[in-house]
């Protein structure tokens, strides 16, 4: 999950085209069919798009026609075209955030009756916290998974073995802080840790909550009363910011996923808190650490987990006239057939791992993705939304609120993080404002 910037476009038209559910769906007719997909830039959705024609379009003469954007612009258009039922995309991908108001507001196909007839795709295989993630207030599910993720840390092996340091099988934040310190090496070029810090409700806000979550904070008690200023939620930033400002990556203000993605990479980095999904790049053949990282599980303080969960999934537009053949595309995108067709094609730690059971169970997957797989596992299945944290909650989420709000709320906030990882005010100054600005969400709320 990698969100860079506050869409208040987005949340605009989010809550503006509450009105049209759009017409019934009906099926344009098997083969010579044509689906338009919206899909973001991740390097998974770009290598389906280039296995659709030779695979799936073969198989059913159903052709696809892909808009592929970078994650701010997709979400925009996406939003805009699904709340105005344009029709325009019979499909595109979401996530867990949009699916409750997206499946409240009467704008995606609701998929059980699809699913119970497909006993081929086998629903039961998706690992229960992304089904249920994708499962709306009805009872219904609106969407299906490409690939899950939770969080975990990441760590250079060698780096800690040459400075005889251990890695906790199951660190708290204070460890974390400590061997940031000593394994941040000026000489060598060699960071403690890598952060994100640059501003997005996606990007700093993200792993910054689940550290708020496991710490003791959170953003809003179960009425709604914002918490920014309690002292959880302020131990918890301090930390974050202090950690990375003193031991982090260079330009942390304004560093994302893409950004630590490319500096463990690089080995500019002896640590690195984020999405599970980064693993299969270090892994991948080709890479410069390959072999060389270790994984354990989220750092915790409070709780016994602490990642978060995200899944990209296919959702289809209620006004869609090819709701079938959408179907027949989510269902092959989806499923365990994709996954070693990608196995096979591409590589196994490129497959869009972290929706199945199954690809926990394949041999060949575990082969090449073993360094990793077992602690993602473990870490989406010990994920939960609806009580990340050590309080009651108004509603569900671990790195997010889910409400529409949260989109230009997250994005104001992160602002003031940022600014204060880049030293331009303090963790105070910073959470004070962001304390006024949660006030008034969560009094809309109430």
């Amino acid at each position: 999950m990698y969100v860079r910037v506050g869409a208040g476009a987005a949340l605009t038209a989010l809550l503006a085209g509450c009105s049209g559910a759009g017409g019934g769906a009906t099926d344009a007719g098997g083969g010579g069919a044509t689906l338009n997909v919206l899909m973001v830039n991740n390097p998974q959705m770009v290598e389906l798009q280039k296995l659709t024609k030779d695979n799936f379009t073969k198989q059913t003469g159903i052709k696809v026609n892909f808009t592929v954007l970078a994650e701010n612009d997709a979400r925009d258009k996406f939003t805009q075209d699904f709340s105005n039922q344009a029709g325009q995309y019979d499909i595109a991908t979401i996530s867990n955030f949009e699916v409750p108001f997206y499946a409240k507001n009467g704008w995606l196909q609701p998929l059980d009756s699809y699913v119970t007839k497909d006993k081929a795709f086998n629903q039961s295989d998706i690992l229960k916290p992304v089904q249920e993630s994708l499962t709306a207030a009805d009872g219904k599910l609106y969407a299906e998974p490409f690939y899950g993720e939770s969080s975990f840390l990441m760590y250079r092996k060698d780096i800690f073995a040459a400075k005889h340091l251990t890695m906790p099988a199951k660190p708290t934040w204070q460890q974390v802080a400590d061997l940031a310190a000593k394994t941040d090496d000026p000489s060598a070029k060699m960071k403690g840790i890598c952060l994100r810090g640059q501003p997005g409700w996606g990007e700093v806000i993200a792993p910054l909550t689940t550290v708020v979550n496991t710490m003791g904070g959170t953003w809003f008690d179960k009425d709604w009363n914002a918490k920014l200023t309690s002292p959880e939620f302020k131990k918890a930033t301090q930390l974050y910011v202090d950690t990375v400002r003193k031991h982090g990556e260079s330009g942390a203000a304004q560093s994302g996923f893409a950004e630590c993605l490319n500096d463990m990479t690089q080995g500019k980095t002896a640590m690195w808190y984020d999405a599970t999904s980064g693993a299969g790049s270090l892994e991948a053949a080709g890479s410069p650490v390959k072999g060389k990282i270790g994984y354990v599980p989220a750092p915790v303080d409070k709780t016994d987990s602490s990642g978060w969960l995200y899944t990209w999934a296919f959702g289809v537009q209620k006004a869609t006239t090819k709701a079938d053949d959408a179907w027949k595309f989510v269902s092959w995108a989806s499923s365990q057939k994709y996954e070693e067709l990608v196995g096979k094609k591409i590589g196994w730690p490129n497959v869009p791992a972290g929706k199945r059971a199954s690809t926990y169970s394949n041999p060949d997957y575990l082969k090449d993705a073993s360094a990793f797989a077992s602690v993602t596992q473990q870490a989406i299945s010990s994920a939960n939304p609806k009580n990340p944290g050590v309080q009651p909650r108004p509603t569900a989420g671990i790195q997010f609120v889910d409400i529409p709000e949260f989109i230009d709320l997250g994005t104001k906030v992160s602002q003031e993080i940022s600014s204060a990882i880049a030293g331009k005010q303090t963790v105070d100054q910073a959470l004070k404002t962001s304390q006024a600005l949660a006030e008034k969400v969560g009094k809309e709320q109430k």
